[in-house]
């Protein structure tokens, strides 16, 4: 089990990023996180495998805690922890075989890591994984010379090379076309049902979550607004991405009139379009037309 306690990051220029997170994950689940661009997702996943520490809060993975941890043992405890990332991050003049090894790094001597030097079992377990993606034939090729789904395919081999308990993977699709991400979900998919581990997968794709997911995890301002199975997610939809939020742009370049106002409106955390305000809190230009025409025909 993955265990969150009111874990909260607060950046350097007061930024909170997380505020107050509690979240229980057990043994199997594929869990998808999502929200706005700057919700807190990616914070979250690097506060679990510790790339970021967490200002506040605990973290405990199989009832042991994680976020005090430190040397040696934070170094073994990110062994159990497998990261898949958006762009990759494969080493690009390695060979495919040589960059899912590294996901053995953390069991191997100083002196053999430097070399690149692997028993043969672990060998053996990396072509296994590359095997199980459908990439063992690319073994041999340089990294750079594959598509961007095959080396996220890389990439997933190189995490299940490490064994791990967790997996996270932080908007693996973005950097994909459609059908590319689609056998990318359904890698992680066979993954989490074969091998019974937690996978956590962080995306923008609303309708990829409500097909893949055991359960949905909608963060808003750092915060968990809504934790539950994907057939309720319509009913909560806007209480993750916004009803409506307005900004105004450019007050002083407007020329219909000195209290109006341009302002943006956002929906699902996107630009949907953009209106005239007459005075603070006015009705829109479009609104004031038509409360006028509606006067003159009752007059």
């Amino acid at each position: 089990m993955l265990k969150l306690k009111e874990v909260s990051k607060i950046y350097r220029d007061g930024i909170k990023a997380l505020d107050g997170v509690d979240i229980e994950i057990k043994k199997g689940e594929f869990v998808v996180i999502l929200g706005p661009s700057g919700a807190g997702k990616s914070t979250l996943l690097r506060c679990i495998n510790r790339l970021i520490e967490p200002t506040h809060g605990r973290i405990y993975l199989n009832g042991e805690e994680i976020t005090s941890l430190c040397g040696r043992k934070l170094h073994k405890m990110r062994q159990k922890i497998g990261m898949i990332f958006q762009q990759f991050n494969l080493v690009k003049r390695l060979s495919v075989l040589q960059n899912v090894l590294s996901g053995r790094l953390g069991d191997v001597s100083s002196l053999r890591s430097l070399f690149y030097s692997f028993p043969k079992k672990d060998v053996q377990l990396a072509l296994e994984c590359l095997d199980r993606v459908g990439l063992k034939s690319y073994a041999a090729k340089r990294a750079d010379t594959l598509s961007g789904g095959q080396q996220q395919r890389v990439a997933i081999a190189r995490a299940l090379a490490q064994r791990p308990k967790v997996i996270l993977a932080d908007e693996p699709m973005a950097s994909l076309d459609p059908r590319t991400a689609k056998v990318i979900m359904d890698l992680l998919k066979k993954i989490n049902q074969e091998e019974k581990i937690i996978v956590i997968v962080n995306l923008h794709v609303v309708e990829l979550a409500k097909e893949y997911a055991d359960r949905i995890i909608g963060l808003t301002k750092g915060k968990v607004v809504f934790d539950g199975i994907p057939s309720l997610l319509d009913k909560h939809f806007k209480t993750i991405y916004y009803e409506e939020e307005t900004r105004v742009v450019n007050a002083d370049m407007i020329p219909v009139s000195s209290k109006a106002k341009r302002v943006w409106v956002l929906e699902a955390g996107k630009i949907a379009y953009a209106r005239w305000q007459i005075g603070e809190g006015g009705d829109s230009v479009e609104n004031q037309k038509s409360n006028v025409k509606n006067e003159r025909e009752e007059n």
